[in-house]
């Protein structure tokens, strides 16, 4: 379902991602992490065209993100850190706007906002303003304009960041059921989160991948925490 091969990104003489090659593949949960500055929202913004890549390639069900940006566009979900809503919109006046930038078809829209109200948790806050929600819900909002339009591919970075404990169980939920229907990168610094919901882990530091490996052959012995802190450290010390 996504493929990338040797993904490069220069920032003039400093190269943010160094040749990055993953395939996750249909249904499957990749737990996408590192540390600050590792390369990982790099490398997602370049996966969902916000971003051009210096040189490599990629492909989202079988469209290269160079030559087919507004095929791979329409299968993609994005939920970046800070969602980027609009505080004045009703929760779905804003999920209808977002319909019309996707260009989600006329006679499926009903049907799309109704899907998405209900699977992200928001009937009971439809009519309310952004503005006046929580946290909680904002984020919710986030990630129902990510997948309003039916995408494929769902790419959540840092989607539980400054929730409450209940707020952070309610996405997780949301995320495992939202990967019975899409494709998913969950990039996150919570690493027990990761355990918990993800099939596969892919660890990049200095923008090389360093590790990737499903869940369960990661966390034989160690726990994830003390797996990804091992290899952080001996990288940091070969560098």
């Amino acid at each position: 379902m996504i493929q990338l091969h040797n993904l490069v990104k220069n920032y003039g003489h400093f190269q943010a991602v160094k040749g990055v090659s993953l395939e996750v593949q249909k249904g499957e949960i990749l737990g996408f992490l590192g540390p600050n500055g590792a390369g990982k929202t790099t490398t997602m913004r370049m996966l969902t065209g916000v971003i051009p890549p210096t040189s490599g390639t990629a492909t989202i069900d079988g469209f290269d993100i160079f030559d087919s940006p507004l095929h791979v566009k329409q299968r993609i979900g994005y939920l970046p850190e800070t969602p980027p809503l609009y505080f004045d919109f009703t929760v779905k006046s804003y999920l209808e706007f977002v319909m019309k930038i996707k260009q989600v078809p006329n006679v499926d829209r009903k049907q799309n906002l109704t899907w998405a109200i209900e699977k992200c948790g928001l009937v009971d806050v439809q009519k309310r303003l952004i503005g006046n929600l929580s946290k909680g819900y904002k984020q919710r909002v986030g990630l129902a304009g990510a997948i309003i339009n039916k995408p494929k591919v769902l790419i959540l970075d840092e989607p539980t960041v400054g929730l409450d404990p209940k707020q952070i169980r309610e996405i997780r939920s949301m995320i495992q059921e939202l990967s019975q229907e899409h494709t998913i990168i969950l990039s996150t610094h919570i690493l027990p989160e990761v355990a918990m919901i993800c099939d596969r882990a892919a660890i990049i530091y200095q923008g090389k991948i360093v590790m990737n490996d499903v869940i369960a052959n990661i966390t034989k012995e160690k726990s994830l925490e003390e797996v990804f802190i091992e290899i952080i450290s001996k990288e940091g010390a070969e560098s």
